[in-house]
């Protein structure tokens, strides 16, 4: 049944409020809004006798009951001409009327035409119930409840879901005879009834458990929880997995009604463990997860049995159960006392969780696991996940690294994203994830001996999930499996050629774990043959094995960086002839492969040849999409790091790149407008269109530099800009202050007339509780006061304040710090009496976030500033001395200038104090500092 397309539908209809027109049909079945369906209700629609009075007429409900049938129809034109009537329909409000009296009044038709009435009229509660007159809600309550125990299963849930819907519609607190009558009909001798009542309570604990447990209705679960804990014994099992099920919806926000019952809640769970129904087996296991996280303290002494119990439930013959079961050993990881309570049985945990990581048969046939040849299928765009843009972000570089990143987001084990989001495989595989990392070399003890045998299963299920296992423990096991990899890395190489598509796209993904250990050793004896295989499995023939191979050797390029540099001609080949032959959904991970690569290389790419190659095919995707397209996502973000590492070389393209930029954000900018004045009029706009084309436009900026300049003159970014800083979606601002940091750097002469009306605004912005706005617009100020110099002295006021709390606040991430320490320093160099006189309350935490980056110019221009303020006031720096020695020693290579500096400022200290005094001072220092000072500064 194709009830989908109506439900949409539904959403949009409109309920007038008052009495209105109501139902009369004409003879040739059309609907007349003359005069009142004759349906003997009085005229008042406040009359709240109406479901004593109301009576369908007859032809009306024929016509209606001829409409649930139609919309049951597969034929789209059908489809639509029912909700063209229905959207007609909307306009009378007994129309609700006839829907809640074929839900419940009319046995005689077939229950999906009954149920399906109820549907329609849960989304018109959802959409318009504040419209409905009195006396047509009291009618729809009223048969609510009379029919909670209908006999068909079917109806009672319809019944059960409109109930809650009208609850959740802030109706609790006007229905106040709901709860009490629903609790009063649990003991009814009648099954039906006491099962519809429980259904509808489980239906409104799930959706409602905020407000049941507020004064707003006088505590009801001080009665209710009590009372469901008494049916934990029924004799149904369908009752007492409803009863688990309403009390587990209270566990996580530690409801006061249920801590008081913990210990009778616990011994009735432990009653239940062994129970026959699978469903009320499932809700132990939820409930057992929740109370580990939130009563660990009850369930202790018990530890060692609940234990035991979990890892039988993990191999229920019930999947669900033992999903729900599994999640016990990721929950439990994340408890301290998890090494203390899990080491003696890790022996018989590891092989229950390893066997969870094959696929299971219908995995395989949902995986179509057998098509082993698929790339010449399009893909069904259903398949294809909504991408979001993640705005950029401005971070400094550390000592040994690339960029740092705040989420290490590559990493899941997404391995096979078709089937049902979660499943026992994935949920095995993430318990032994997060259990590697907590035992480490302790767990591998019990699992070599299983990977010997998995890894060279003759079944291809079995070897299959081996690879998955030795991917799965990579990150927390890395140590103990260093020993290993010079023989398992080769295997795994050749396992990429395997003849079963499953086995090659996992390999690809564990391979991708290891890239840190590969890169590590001498190139050419595994990453060229790594990345030989990586890229033919690029070009496979099968869809998923692309996937899994671009999205490895994505963390190959950022493993590898500059080593690609000697391949990148062959690199760039397979890449581009993957365009011609990669199907939608794959498209969309090429460019992130491209992209990944650009950053990895930088300029390295900027080469006449490797240009000719990549840009091309790049271009004639961006002029085939339309500006509505959302893959424009994927490839802007891919542009914006190709024309970064490109620089200069990116030239040629970058005019019409630029225009479309300026464009989208115009056009997002129009429609948010429109929207904003007309919201029945026009729709809001999807503003991610803004944010990725304002994040291409910081990647010209910093890749071309300069030579942005006349497109910056002959546009109107500026006061586009100045309109998105003031967006209330924080990612667009994040996105505009990135862009004014760039352009500020670019072509400072465009953007300076307009410093008077920018600098309020990331003075409000700089909020800490929304960081990565913060973070761009700290580092925007940066960047600005380097410009100005002394004439940045007015705006000082306006940031300095904020800037001071930041760096004082505690669990303040580090990009944050960092910058804000930055741009502090910044703003002392161009203007140091104004910052001067506040040294003393920032000089320690300055000194503790600067001291682990890279020598670089914005590190270089913050020193000299904290060195000039310490020269304006020299005593606030005395108390905190010893952080700005081991901040200076940080450096590495300073410009000349800048270490006479260091070496004043340490000199006059020294002699200020006396030699005595130095000394003492000097001894608390450690001896690697020590040594340092005295190795470059002669202190």
């Amino acid at each position: 049944m194709r009830w989908t397309q109506l439900f949409q539908l539904v959403g949009k209809t409109d309920v007038r409020a008052g009495t209105g027109p109501c139902l009369k049909t004409q003879t040739d079945g059309h609907i007349s809004p003359e005069s009142q369906l004759h349906s003997s209700t009085s005229a008042n629609p406040k009359n709240s006798k109406m479901e004593c009075q109301w009576k369908p007429d007859e032809q009306g409900l024929q016509q209606i009951l001829q409409l649930l049938k139609e919309s049951q129809s597969p034929d789209t034109s059908t489809q639509r001409s029912v909700q063209q009537r229905l959207e007609q329909l909307n306009q009378y409000p007994d129309f609700n009327n006839y829907l809640i009296f074929v839900l419940t009044k009319l046995k005689s038709e077939d229950e999906p035409t009954r149920s399906l009435s109820g549907l329609i009229l849960k989304n018109n509660v959802k959409a318009h119930y504040q419209n409905f007159p009195n006396g047509v809600s009291d009618f729809i309550k009223s048969e609510c409840l009379q029919n909670i125990g209908d006999s068909s299963p079917l109806i009672r849930a319809t019944v059960g879901i409109l109930i809650t819907t009208i609850a959740s519609k802030g109706e609790l607190q006007n229905w106040p005879e709901l709860l009490p009558k629903l609790c009063l009909l649990l003991d009814s001798e009648d099954y039906n009834t006491c099962e519809g009542a429980f259904g509808a309570l489980q239906k409104i604990c799930e959706d409602s458990a905020e407000i049941l447990d507020s004064d707003m209705l006088d505590r009801p679960l001080n009665v209710m929880i009590p009372k469901f804990l008494q049916f934990f014994k029924h004799s149904s099992p369908k009752i007492r997995s409803h009863a688990i099920a309403c009390v587990n919806q209270f566990i996580i926000s530690r409801t006061q009604a249920l801590m008081l019952h913990i210990d009778p809640f616990i011994e009735n769970l432990f009653a239940l463990a062994t129970d026959e129904e699978p469903e009320v087996r499932k809700n132990v296991c939820r409930a057992l997860v929740m109370l580990l996280e939130v009563r660990l303290d009850r369930l202790l002494p018990h530890m060692h049995n609940i234990i035991e119990y979990m890892l039988q439930r993990t191999q229920d013959q019930d999947e669900n159960v033992a999903l729900e079961a599994c999640e016990f050993w990721l929950t439990l990881a994340e408890q301290p006392v998890c090494k203390e309570v899990l080491c003696g049985h890790l022996s018989q945990l590891t092989p229950v969780l390893v066997n969870g990581m094959k696929y299971s048969e219908i995995d395989i046939i949902l995986l179509k696991g057998d098509i082993e040849e698929d790339e010449a299928i399009p893909d069904n765009e259903q398949d294809i996940r909504p991408r979001f843009h993640r705005s950029r972000t401005v971070a400094q570089q550390h000592e040994g690294d690339g960029i740092e990143e705040d989420e290490d987001e590559d990493d899941e084990l997404d391995d096979d994203d078709t089937i049902s989001d979660w499943n026992l495989r994935k949920c095995s595989a993430a318990a032994l994830d997060v259990l590697a990392n907590v035992f480490r070399e302790d767990l591998l003890l019990h699992i070599l001996p299983l990977l010997k045998e998995l890894l060279f299963h003759p079944e291809w299920v079995v070897k299959e999930s081996g690879i998955l296992v030795l991917g799965a423990i990579a990150e927390g096991c890395m140590q103990g499996m260093i020993p290993y990899l010079p023989e398992l890395i080769p295997h795994l190489i050749q396992c990429l050629s395997d003849k079963k598509a499953l086995v090659r796209s996992i390999t690809c993904w564990t391979l991708s774990r290891y890239a840190h250990w590969v890169v590590s050793q001498p190139p050419d004896v595994y990453l060229k043959p790594l990345m030989t295989e990586l890229l033919k499995r690029i070009l496979d023939s099968n869809k998923r094995v692309q996937e899994a191979a671009c999205s490895a050797f994505a963390t190959l390029e950022e493993e590898a960086c500059t080593e690609l540099v000697p391949y990148l001609a062959f690199i760039l080949d397979t890449l581009v002839f993957a365009f011609s032959k990669y199907q939608h959904k794959n498209l969309l991970i090429l460019y992130d492969a491209i992209g990944t690569l650009a950053d990895s290389v930088g300029h390295h790419l900027n080469k006449p040849e490797y240009i000719q190659m990549l840009m091309p095919p790049l271009i004639q995707k961006w002029n085939q999409l339309k500006d509505e397209d959302k893959d424009l996502f994927p490839l802007l973000e891919c542009l914006s790091s190709v024309a970064t590492a490109l620089q200069s070389g990116f030239l040629p393209y970058c005019e019409p790149v630029y225009q479309r930029c300026v464009n989208l954000v115009q056009k997002t900018l129009a429609q948010a407008m429109l929207h904003q004045s007309q919201p029945d009029q026009y729709e809001a706009p999807d503003k991610d269109f803004m944010i990725v084309a304002l994040d291409l436009l910081s990647g010209l900026a910093e890749g071309l530099g300069g030579t942005i300049e006349q497109l910056v003159a002959r546009s109107n970014i500026l006061t586009l800009m100045y309109q998105c800083m003031q967006d209330k979606m924080p990612e667009v601002r994040q996105s505009s202050f990135a862009l004014l940091g760039d352009l500020t750097k670019a072509c400072f002469q465009h953007v300076k007339p307009c410093i008077a009306d920018f600098m309020p605004i990331l003075g409000t912005n700089l909020n800490p509780e929304l960081i990565s706005v913060c973070n761009n617009a700290t580092w925007a100020i940066g960047e600005i006061s380097i410009q100005m110099g002394p004439e940045m002295q007015p705006y000082i006021a306006m940031v300095l304040h904020q800037l001071v709390e930041i760096i004082n606040r505690p669990n303040t991430p580090k990009t944050l710090l960092e910058n804000t320490a930055i741009t502090i320093g910044r703003l002392g160099y161009v203007c140091p009496q104004e910052v001067a006189p506040m040294l003393q309350q920032f000089i320690r935490p300055w000194c503790t976030s600067l001291r682990n980056i890279r020598d670089n110019e914005e590190k270089d221009s913050a020193f000299r500033g904290i060195c000039t303020m310490i020269s304006v006031n020299p005593g606030g720096v005395v108390q905190d001395f010893i952080f700005f020695c081991d901040a200076v020693a940080s450096w590495v290579n300073p410009k000349d200038d800048l270490r006479d500096m260091f070496y004043k400022i340490l000199h006059g200290f020294k002699n200020q104090v006396g030699e005595e005094n130095w000394r003492r001072f000097a001894d608390q220092f450690p001896m690697p500092l020590k040594e340092r000072l005295a190795t470059f500064y002669g202190v």
